[in-house]
């Protein structure tokens, strides 16, 4: 279906591949990590096979999950996915933003209340909206703990409609995998996909994503566009 930008009342976003620039992060631990070969294969050859590395090991992560969903054996796939994310999500000191997302956010946060859900901790998720001065255009937080289940189940949109005082259908998750487009879905609110994180085209399109962007900072001027473009 296409995106009903009629229906929008608040926007829910992801925080890793979608606000934050996570894959060139790890990216940069995987470098790190192999640098040693720099001498052999060159910098730039080696940073490519670093990164090449990091998507590799995400894809399969998202490839299970869809196999297991169509399994109907989501809510397993869901209980397992939420386990690993609280035990061994990374914890960067430091983040990194998508160019112009600040400015986006601002603008955005003009004309829709906003929402983190993020599969991080609350120490991670503060830390990031923290570092960029982002906290103050997000009404609502939602982390890995603040419900019982995390993404790819519905709970945290759920709670966090209900905390902005808006029907779950009125809500706009944006996120880069399948994990954001599912929770969404399953809440029953309209889903963007992002190609700037770790997600593919191909499996965006699969997991029911109403929109497909190549990057997050595409989103405002499409919103805008067509909310003023409505009659009043």
């Amino acid at each position: 279906m296409p995106l009903d930008v009629s229906r929008i009342q608040a926007i829910c976003f992801d925080i890793d591949g979608t606000l934050s620039d996570t894959d060139d992060e790890w990216a940069e631990s995987v470098f790190k990590g192999i640098s040693f070969l720099k001498g052999w294969v060159g910098e730039q050859r080696l940073r490519n096979l670093a990164r090449w590395v990091v998507m590799e090991i995400e894809s399969p992560g998202n490839l299970l999950y869809n196999l297991l969903d169509r399994l109907h054996l989501d809510d397993e796939a869901s209980r397992l996915f939420n386990f690993f994310v609280r035990k061994f999500h990374p914890r960067p000191s430091r983040f990194r933003l998508i160019s112009g997302m600040d400015k986006i956010l601002q603008t955005l946060a003009q004309y829709y209340p906003l929402a983190i859900v993020s599969a991080r901790d609350e120490e991670a998720t503060l830390a990031f909206l923290q570092q960029f001065r982002l906290t103050s255009l997000f009404q609502v937080i939602v982390s890995a703990h603040t419900c019982k289940f995390t993404k790819p189940f519905p709970d945290p949109i759920l709670w966090a409609a209900e905390k902005l005082n808006v029907p779950p259908s009125a809500c706009l998750m944006v996120g880069d995998t399948t994990v954001d487009i599912h929770a969404g879905k399953k809440a029953g609110a309209q889903t963007v996909g992002v190609l700037c994180g770790f997600g593919t085209d191909k499996e965006l399109v699969r997991a029911g994503a109403d929109l497909i962007l190549k990057t997050t900072s595409e989103l405002a001027e499409i919103l805008l566009k067509e909310k003023n473009s409505m009659p009043n």
